[in-house]
Parts: structure tokens; C-alpha cells; sequence
């Protein structure tokens, strides 16, 4: 199923499985047989299987959970995996320790390395079983996050018994936001579905929301396989989804229809809304210019919640990156190190809180916390069960279970004391706390970061991940209401799939420094590079896809009004150069001295 924002994608999935459990629902049962529906964030999980119900006969799941679900009976298989991405490990550190400018210190701490992992490479046959942790240590038998993306379509691809399982025991495999899947994940169901035609499979998606640069994008369609498509557009207003449109015209030209409908007198009517863009000078008052907007837009709509700062205000303002809202709400050092210079893996790992270095904060340290502060035991309890090294059966064998948690208790307030707020520790104090007491089980590329004299080891983003040890725990904090969306600010990358009543698109090359993405060259107010102008004419990907994919589906969450500000170093250039694009109407293209000075400059987003 390919369709666009609004369309309902994921409406026709769970629909597509309450048909499933109507007409299949008793075969299956009896055949202890599953329909797996795959997707992309534990949040969507929850959602999905609060809309289907808690019934055995689906299996819902994010991608890394069903990879696992489907791998890890085959210890053997994984065993032998294992083996090979130790030896894969041994061979790049040989290879960086035979660099011409490798440093003495370097060199000895990769000779460590590399004995470290023949270490390892000894001890897989000792392992008696497999688990899927945070991060790796295989000769405990833990398999971590990245792990699990190679692991499991690697040994699709060299074992058609596993294809022929995974067939047989899921008769029917939905994968949702198919475009952002990783591609090998992609492949693997597609060769299991070419090998096997009484294996139903669906991939719903929409190539133009691909905003991950690791996802699969456009999905081939195997022999014999149908193309649904929904022109249907149900949540824009007829002024936005001419936007929208207009974006998509130069992408993949596809049309939607249709549009948000309210009832009137029991007659359903199209909605107006309203699409402006404002080009606004790039100077030192972009906060005071942006309040000024908002102003303006809650007096042309009538609608005071434009000036919100609350949830229930149902508000966003969309930022490219996060440094605006990082600089406004209290986490500038903390964006700087993780996407300034950064791999993409960080910069776009920060925008939804996957990036490994994070993972262990936003996943469990910051709840852990959170739930020690209000006394909430079970949470607690819950959290060090699953991740503490020290509760796991085999550490606890032969000793006073009494002991260990006083020990872990001592440890947690210890956790809590450097979180407190204002307290001065940094991520590296809390980090190491938590390595040497085992309080969780960290992800292994920390071990070259946390000594006392880290030396570069040649790995992507060295000095990014020190400058965030650096960070103080308060960063983390204002970073989690971000994340949390306790504030009007979220990144365009973090709202895929959501929906407000009211959006503000904030546009600010300058300010995102971002390498990945261009808008002043999508607007045609920068001329594009030379290797902008290659890729495109050879058919790669180019700057002017990823932007225009970005700006998409920013725009289209707007459930009532739009407005987009673009901050420009030359306003009169980039508005003759946004006009000639035919986004938005002339007469809706705005600029500062129509805002007035109607408004109080002193107002401010907090």
C-alpha cells in the first residue's frame, strides 16, 4: 500500500487485521499459527495493539523485537554469526592499527582490543544461550540493538529452513512505515514471500515520508504482488492540501484528494484552513520576528491558542534541528555534541532518542529516576530485573538475593544524588556509576571512552561522544522535556505520523547547519553544488529528495492552519525565488512588515 499523509494507512492495516481475525482467526488458532505486524516504535505498538486487542494471534512488534522473536531459537546459527562479526571486529582494528599515523597510545589500546575480542572469540563456545540486551557482550551471549539488524537477515539469506519457518509461522507479515524499514529487513521478507507464495505479506508506506537515511524507501513489488494505493487525503484543509500537493508535484507527482471534512447542519463541507509563509529577515530578532507571527496568526484566525505553550494547546512549532528549542529550553552543549560534525546516526538519532549514546538515559536511566523520586518500587524493581546484571539468575546463584539489593539500593540513591538537578555531575559521572557498580549493562562502544585517557580510535563521531560525556546531567533533564513534548517545540523529524490542529514550520539553514538537508537550495534562493547537480543527473539521491520529503511531511500534519517561516540572509532574493516555486499562493507569501508592531516583543517561548 502506497498512499500519503492523512490517507489512513494505518487505519487499512488494523482493519486489514480485524478482517484477518474474523475470516482466519479460528484456522490459525487451531494451527498455533500467527499474523505479525511489524513497526516502527514501541509507541506505535501500543497503539496498534490497543486498536486490535490483546489476542494471541497477532504477533506486534517493533522490528528489532520480531527480528529476535524469529532468530533466537537458533543458537548454533547465531553462535556461528557471532564468530564472524568477532572476527569482522579483530579485522577493522587491525587494519586501523596498520594506519601509517596510528599513535603509540593508540596502537596499544587497539592491541587490547583486539586481545579483548580473541578473548571473546574463545569463549562463544561456553555460551549455553542468546539474549537480546542493550548493548553487546557475546561472551556473556548478549546480543545488542545493532546486532540484531545484521544478525537476522544475514541468516535469512543463507538459510532456506528459517525462511521456510518463519513462513509457516507467520502466514501473514504487515510491516507499517515500510519507507523508513532497514533495507536488508526489507529484502529478507521479500525473499522468504518470492519462495513462498501461501505467505501473504504487506508493506504500508508512503516513499515520500522517508526522513531516515537508513530506511528503505520504495519497496520493489515481487512478482504477482498488487499496488493499493489512497489518494484520500482525511486530515488537511483544502489551503493546506494544495501545499501539499504543490511539494509532491515535483516529487513523485502523486495527487491527493479530498481533504479534512466537518459537519454542517448534518452536511459534510471541506475545510478552509489557511497555508501561509512568512520570509523573515536571518538577524539577531528571529525569537522576537517568530512571536511576532504567532501574534499575527492568532489575530487573522481568531484563534488565541496560537500564543499557547501547552499540550492541550495542540500547537507545534516544527524545527529542522533541534538547536532552537536546545538553546530556548535548556540543552545547547548537549545538541552541539551530538550534531555539530556529527555521523548521521547521532544527528538523526538525537531527533527521536535512539542514538546509542542516549539510549541508556532516555530508555532507562532518567525513568529509573524518575520513579525512585516518586517511590514507585515496582517501576524500579521492574527496570533493574530486566537490566541489571546483577539480578540475572546466574549472578544470584549462591548468594543472599537480601545482600545484593541493599548493595543495588545504596547504588540507586547513589544515581539519584548525582541527578539531582543543579548538582554539577556530568554524563560521564553518571555513566561510569553505573559501569562500575552494574547498575545496567552499557552499550560496549563506551569501554574507549570511559578511561582515563581516551585515545581516538578512529570509529565515527570520537570527539562528538566525548564532548557529550562532557555534558551536565542538567542538559539531560531539559533534553527529556523536550523529548517528552512538555514544551511547544518539536523537530520536523519527530512528528512523523502525528497531527495538530495548528503547525508553525520554523526554517533556518543557518542556524541548523545542517549537511543532509538544504532548504535554501529547495527554495532556489542557493544555487546548488556541483555534486548536487551530478547526483541528479544521474538519478541519486540528492539534497533537493531529502528536503523536499522533509518539508512534506512537516506541512502535512496541519489539521487546521499552516504557517511556514523561513529565515533568509537576503529576503527580497529568496522571495522571488520561493514565488517562482509555486508552493504557496503569491498573496499568502508574507513578510515582516506585514506582521506590525501590533504585538508585545517582550513575549517569549518558554
Amino acid at each position: 500500500m502506497v498512499a500519503g499523509a492523512g490517507s489512513g494507512k494505518t487505519t487499512s492495516l488494523i482493519k486489514a487485521l480485524a478482517h484477518l481475525a474474523k475470516t482466519r482467526g479460528p484456522t490459525l488458532h487451531l494451527t498455533g499459527k500467527q499474523i505479525a505486524c511489524i513497526t516502527f516504535t514501541e509507541v506505535a505498538v501500543g497503539e496498534i495493539s490497543a486498536d486490535v486487542g490483546d489476542s494471541p494471534l497477532f504477533h506486534i512488534s517493533t522490528i528489532h523485537s520480531f527480528l529476535w522473536s524469529v532468530i533466537r531459537p537458533f543458537h548454533s546459527d547465531i553462535a556461528a554469526w557471532v564468530v564472524t562479526r568477532i572476527d569482522e571486529k579483530i579485522a577493522e582494528r587491525r587494519a586501523h592499527y596498520e594506519r601509517p599515523r596510528t599513535q603509540a597510545k593508540t596502537k596499544a589500546r587497539l592491541e587490547q582490543e583486539i586481545a579483548d575480542l580473541e578473548a571473546e572469540l574463545g569463549e562463544i563456545g561456553k555460551v549455553e544461550k542468546f539474549v537480546y540486551g542493550t548493548g553487546s557482550s557475546y561472551a556473556e551471549g548478549i546480543l545488542g540493538h545493532d546486532d540484531i539488524l545484521k544478525l537476522t537477515p544475514s541468516c535469512v539469506a543463507a538459510h532456506p529452513l528459517l525462511r521456510k519457518l518463519i513462513a509457516k509461522r507467520f502466514p501473514y507479515i504487515f510491516v507499517d512505515e515500510s519507507q523508513d524499514t532497514n533495507p536488508d529487513v526489507v529484502e529478507a521478507i521479500r525473499h522468504i514471500a518470492s519462495e513462498h507464495s501461501d505467505l501473504c505479506v504487506g508493506f504500508f508506506g508512503d516513499p515520500m515520508q522517508k526522513i531516515y537515511m537508513s530506511g528503505a524507501g520504495a519497496v520493489p513489488a515481487n512478482e504477482g504482488w498488487a499496488e493499493i494505493t489512497k489518494p484520500e487525503n482525511f486530515r488537511c484543509p483544502t489551503s493546506v492540501l494544495k501545499v501539499i500537493n504543490a511539494i509532491r508535484g515535483t516529487g513523485d507527482g502523486l495527487e491527493q484528494v479530498r481533504g479534512r471534512m466537518m459537519a454542517v447542519d448534518g452536511v459534510e463541507q471541506p475545510v478552509a484552513g489557511t497555508a501561509n509563509l512568512f520570509i523573515l529577515p536571518a538577524d539577531a530578532e528571529r525569537r522576537v520576528h517568530l512571536n511576532a507571527v504567532r501574534h499575527w496568526l492568532a489575530t487573522e484566525t481568531g484563534d488565541d491558542l496560537w500564543l499557547s505553550d501547552v499540550r492541550q494547546g495542540d500547537v507545534r512549532l516544527l524545527v529542522l534541528v533541534h538547536r532552537m528549542a536546545a538553546n530556548r529550553l535548556g540543552f545547547p552543549n548537549l545538541y552541539a555534541a551530538l550534531n555539530d560534525r556529527a555521523p548521521m546516526s547521532l544527528s538523526e538519532g538525537m531527533m527521536d532518542g535512539t542514538a546509542w549514546p542516549l539510549r541508556p538515559f532516555v530508555q532507562q536511566l532518567l525513568p529509573l529516576v524518575v520513579a525512585a523520586r516518586a517511590g514507585d518500587r515496582f517501576s524500579v524493581m521492574s527496570t533493574l530485573r530486566s537490566e541489571c546484571p546483577k539480578l540475572e539468575p546466574e549472578r544470584l546463584r549462591g548468594q543472599a538475593v537480601a545482600s545484593v539489593l541493599t548493595m543495588l539500593q545504596r547504588t540507586l540513591d547513589a544515581l539519584v544524588a548525582l541527578m539531582v538537578e543543579g548538582a554539577g555531575a556530568t554524563v560521564q559521572d553518571v555513566l561510569t556509576h553505573v559501569r562500575d557498580n552494574e547498575l545496567l549493562r552499557l552499550d560496549d562502544r563506551f569501554n574507549v571512552h570511559l578511561v582515563a585517557e581516551p585515545a581516538d580510535d578512529g570509529s565515527s563521531g570520537f570527539e562528538n561522544i566525548q564532548a557529550y560525556l562532557q555534558c551536565s546531567v542538567d542538559e539531560l533533564w531539559a533534553y527529556r522535556r523536550y523529548f517528552n513534548e512538555e514544551s511547544p517545540f518539536a523537530t520536523h523529524h519527530g512528528v512523523k505520523g502525528a497531527q495538530f490542529e495548528r503547525v508553525l514550520v520554523v526554517i533556518d539553514d543557518d542556524e541548523a547547519g545542517f549537511r543532509q538537508y538544504s532548504y535554501d537550495k529547495y527554495f532556489g534562493y542557493v544555487p546548488l553544488s556541483e555534486n548536487d547537480e551530478s547526483k541528479i543527473a544521474t538519478g541519486e539521491e540528492s539534497i533537493l529528495d531529502r528536503t523536499r520529503r522533509l518539508f512534506y511531511v512537516c506541512c502535512s500534519r496541519a489539521k487546521k492552519d499552516l504557517a511556514v517561516v523561513v529565515f533568509v540572509p537576503d529576503v527580497a532574493s529568496a522571495r522571488a525565488a520561493i514565488i517562482k516555486q509555486n508552493l504557496f499562493p503569491e498573496t499568502a507569501i508574507r513578510g515582516i512588515e506585514e506582521l506590525g508592531q501590533g504585538f508585545d516583543s517582550s513575549y517569549d517561548v518558554h
